[in-house]
């Protein structure tokens, strides 16, 4: 089930600097529901970071905005998924029950266009019992899905069967490791990851700082790869894509298997109260 992406192949872009998400806040994180051709990208809402309020935006594959839905108390939007079921259902995933901005469990749902949706009218999933700040992530060319957790406030990955995880049978992961390889900085935000086949991809970096992240430098945004199910890190790259953005924050992890596997990237850019987003993509090599 290899079908790694070499990370060292310079990006290109897919979508650049756009501005038609419904918040005015950065991309946090984004999935493809490729049978419909869609692309759903989380948002922190404008003021509600605290609370854990998101904007999901549903756009069509040149970026425009098809539609949105708020959540309100889910989390901070680190990581999502998209399930297309074998009855045509598509299936978001998100964290869920949120604690100091962050959600501490996992859900499922529809998208409905202009819907708000509280932790009351989902069903939330809490797999892994005394952990925190859940986040999933959906690999359906492999039926699993992968939840960031953290324990002790350490954070690690466990992997299950989607279909086992779905029927609510979390006895018998594919693997559980501890988070490695995100960044060379291990102060550095961890910024999404995504999960395909036996490998899981991992994005880290922060915004441009004249002092701390100077421009000139291309930026400190990391992509890498582990392997699974032992964790072991395979590839870590310092990424230049939208290195002549302004700004540039790396945002969102996801990866693409039409035409072909490719590791995707989120940017944003802009001013504050006015981002845009920008997605880049590693070709195979």
């Amino acid at each position: 089930m290899d079908e790694r992406t070499n990370l060292a192949v310079p990006a290109k872009y897919w979508l650049r600097r756009k501005d038609t998400l419904k918040e005015p806040t950065v991309l946090q994180s984004f999935a493809f529901d490729e049978v419909h051709k869609h692309l759903y990208a989380l948002q922190v809402c404008r003021g509600g970071a605290d609370d854990g309020d998101l904007c999901l935006n549903k756009l069509d594959y040149k970026g425009h905005r098809l539609g949105h839905m708020y959540l309100r108390g889910f989390g901070h939007g680190v990581s999502m998924g998209v399930q297309n079921a074998s009855d045509g259902t598509v299936w978001i995933w998100t964290e869920a029950d949120a604690e100091n901005g962050y959600g501490q469990g996992v859900t499922r749902f529809r998208f409905f266009d202009g819907a708000v949706r509280t932790g009351e009218d989902v069903k939330i999933r809490h797999p892994i019992e005394g952990s925190t700040n859940n986040q999933p992530s959906v690999c359906m060319a492999s039926r699993r899905i992968a939840v960031r957790y953290r324990m002790d406030n350490k954070p690690r990955y466990r992997v299950w069967d989607l279909d086992a995880f779905v029927a609510r049978d979390y006895s018998a992961p594919v693997a559980d490791f501890a988070q490695t390889g995100a960044h060379p900085d291990p102060k550095i935000p961890f910024q999404g990851y995504a999960l395909y086949r036996d490998r899981l991809y991992q994005l880290a970096g922060t915004a441009y700082d004249e002092k701390t992240n100077p421009a000139v430098s291309k930026g400190n945004a990391y992509v890498s790869c582990l392997a699974i199910p032992t964790g072991e890190l395979l590839q870590q790259w310092h990424t230049e894509a939208a290195c002549s953005l302004d700004y540039r924050e790396p945002e969102g992890l996801a990866v693409r298997r039409s035409p072909q596997p490719r590791v995707y990237m989120g940017f944003a850019s802009g001013e504050e109260g006015a981002r845009r987003f920008s997605v880049y993509y590693k070709p195979a090599a």
